[in-house]
């Protein structure tokens, strides 16, 4: 899985099993964003949306219960 980490400029660092890469913020779709999983496919990046959805309710799951941990 290959997924945004962050921007830096006019390069975006994906973060994948295999390390981390810089490339080209323009290599990627407009409306990608931090936390978009990608799909690289003929060398252009594509957002998954099914798994960036799941990602980011998992991570969601994490917050509140780190969050209801931290209450009591």
């Amino acid at each position: 899985m290959t997924v945004i980490d962050r921007f830096e400029g006019e390069y975006a660092i994906l973060v994948s099993e295999n390390g981390r890469i810089s490339i080209l913020r323009e290599q990627l779709p407009p409306e990608a964003a931090e936390g978009d999983v990608l799909i690289c496919k003929n060398d252009s990046y594509l957002i998954n949306k099914e798994a960036t959805s799941r990602k980011r309710r998992q991570t969601r799951a994490r917050i509140r219960k780190l969050i209801k941990e931290d209450k009591q």
